[in-house]
């Protein structure tokens, strides 16, 4: 029977166990989406983790929501992630960028005054974080049909940026509320081209950025992102069948790639989480914890029950860099800090103990 710390091969890969780092919004990059010498050395820390994904991190300037979080479209912000990639690989770690489009979810004054763009001209709910405070969600750009082309190549040349700097590759967002998935839900999608309307035409900008990352740097270090019937940031999809149709459109539409994974946030006992791992046909890893933190426990129970490939995790990673030597061997656990998961420096970040220090 397979167990938590048996290795595996994911893609392009080796890894030690069944586990990986899920991405992990912390904004801290420096001036100009730079991730600097403390992100180098937080991912660094973590690099027992055998697979990390990086935060969320946007493949334009016009794809940044939240403040200080890093980019891959500049050579700034490529020289920076390379110093990240030496530190993970010096500790014999991979680590991958989840390049995050965040459409909608976005505000001007984040991203030196440029627009918002979604699919259709519709405000997400709620407020952003600015510097100046919280500020309401402003009314989206709908991105004409011929722009589309020029985001899908957005993800393909931040695809090209992080191996060149040294990343292991990289994971397509397209869950979360974020343009991706703002695409695919019809919520959020009003589109009366061949971008809206069915659920093989709302998929079709996943499948394209997919396809065009794979093309960019080989399928063997591309994975993608989903979270059906999320439900979150506004972005809803309530109806069972619409929602199973449009999910199995994007994974037919990517099942001969021969992706590294796919990563799905869901309960991985579903119907949907098993059709879709059966259509994909590869590694599967499933994402319980966005609400509730995964533990060991709940890792044993989804590897050991075949409920899928590997698991990610988040918190327990955010607080103890040396997590996978503390689960094989039943050591304590540091808490993590709430207070310090966002912005800031050091403190909550680099300076949690490992086991051995503490």
């Amino acid at each position: 029977m397979t167990t938590v710390f048996d290795p595996i091969t994911v893609g392009a890969w080796e890894l030690p166990q069944r586990f990986v780092m899920a991405p992990l919004t912390r904004n801290r990059a420096e001036a100009g989406g730079v991730p600097g010498a403390l992100a180098a050395e937080y991912y660094g820390q973590r690099a027992g983790a055998g697979l990390i994904v990086t935060e969320g991190t946007q493949p334009s300037a016009v794809g940044q929501g939240y403040l200080a979080t890093p980019g891959l479209h500049s050579a700034e912000q490529v020289e920076g992630w390379r110093g990240v990639a030496e530190a993970v690989h010096a500790g014999g770690g991979r680590v991958v960028a989840q390049l995050m489009h965040a459409g909608r979810i976005a505000h001007p004054d984040n991203k030196d005054g440029l627009d918002t763009v979604a699919p259709s001209a519709i405000a997400a709910p709620g407020e952003m974080v600015t510097a100046e405070g919280q500020k309401p969600h402003p009314v989206p750009r709908a991105l004409e049909t011929p722009e589309i082309a020029g985001v899908v190549e957005e993800f393909a040349q931040a695809s090209r940026n992080a191996v060149a700097a040294g990343l292991d590759g990289v994971e397509v967002h397209g869950a979360n509320g974020y343009l991706l998935h703002q695409f695919l839900a019809p919520s959020t999608n009003e589109r009366t081209d061949e971008y809206g309307g069915s659920p093989e035409n709302r998929a079709r900008l996943t499948v394209e950025a997919v396809r065009a990352a794979v093309e960019a740097i080989g399928a063997d270090k591309v994975g993608l992102r989903i979270s059906p019937a999320h439900n979150i940031q506004g972005v809803l999809e309530e109806d069972a069948d619409d929602t199973r149709a449009t999910y199995l459109a994007l994974v037919d539409g990517i099942a001969d790639l021969g992706l590294a994974y796919l990563s799905i946030l869901g309960d991985p006992a579903s119907d949907l989480f098993r059709e879709l791992r059966s259509r994909f046909g590869g590694v599967v890893i499933a994402n319980t914890g966005f609400t509730e933190v995964t533990d060991l426990d709940e890792v044993k129970h989804i590897v050991d029950g075949d409920l899928a490939d590997l698991v990610a995790v988040g918190r327990p990673f955010l607080a103890n860099p040396d997590l996978a030597d503390r689960w094989r061997d039943g050591a304590e656990l540091n808490e993590p800090d709430p207070s310090t998961f966002y912005g800031g420096g050091a403190e909550g970040y680099t300076d949690y103990p490992t086991r051995d220090a503490a």
